[in-house]
């Protein structure tokens, strides 16, 4: 899989220097340089492709490229301050073949060179970090046990919001002192029907369309002198 360069910074103009060798520790000076002489006068692009940046010095009008300076760390000896000013820096470049030589590199503007600086600080910031989430994927780490332990319960407490708006508690409310309904059982009640008549029941209690038992007869009393009167089977004479 190809990987495409990104653009961190681009600067539209910079100045290259030929720096004269180092004659004491105290590092470059811009003032050794002939600043009113510039080199060359071009484009810079701060790239960066994976994890590698470079400092690519190119022309403004056709892109050709002048010089590149591959950065592995910064600070570091690829890019250097200068001692006596913000505005200037020493490059350590290098060619196709891995030759390197140095030179010197300003811009007319202060904060063109803090935009590098920034630029530059970012990228190994994020690099830094990269590295470092790496390395902690490959460290084991211990399994989260979230299963209860014996005896181990847990309590929960419920809302239930009413349409009004109010908080009722899942917990039932118990019920003091008597009074009250208990609800009908399942089904309804069922009333017995009332008993049937028994055969020594009077008349007016008979079910309807049944014919009244008859009253049976008496024997006849005997008339004054003797005489009897003719039974009747339905009627008795006193």
């Amino acid at each position: 899989m190809d990987t495409y360069e990104s653009v961190l910074l681009v600067k539209n103009e910079v100045f290259v220097f030929k720096v004269p060798p180092l004659t004491t520790n105290r590092g470059h000076k811009a003032a050794d340089w002939n600043l009113n002489e510039p080199q060359w006068t071009g484009r810079m692009r701060l790239v960066s492709k994976d994890k590698e940046v470079y400092l690519k010095l190119e022309d403004k009008t056709t892109g050709e490229l002048f010089a590149k300076c591959p950065i592995d760390k910064y600070p570091g000896i690829a890019i250097q301050p200068v001692s006596d000013s913000s505005r200037y820096f020493v490059l350590r470049i290098q060619d196709d073949n891995g030759r390197t030589a140095f030179i010197g590199v300003g811009f007319s503007d202060r904060s063109d060179s803090f935009d590098l600086n920034v630029a530059l600080q970012d990228h190994f910031n994020w690099l830094k970090k990269s590295e470092e989430i790496e390395k902690e994927k490959d460290v084991p780490k211990p399994e989260l046990d979230l299963r209860f332990k014996d005896g181990e319960t847990i309590k929960i407490n419920m809302k239930i919001t009413k349409k009004d708006g109010s908080e009722a508690t899942s917990k039932p409310k118990t019920r003091t002192g008597g009074g009250g309904l208990l609800p009908p059982p399942p089904g309804g009640v069922k009333i017995a029907p009332p008993p049937a008549p028994s055969v020594n029941s009077s008349p007016s209690h008979a079910a309807p369309n049944t014919k009244p038992e008859s009253w049976g007869e008496f024997a006849s009393a005997p008339s004054p002198g003797g005489a009897t009167t003719p039974s009747n089977p339905n009627w008795v004479q006193f």
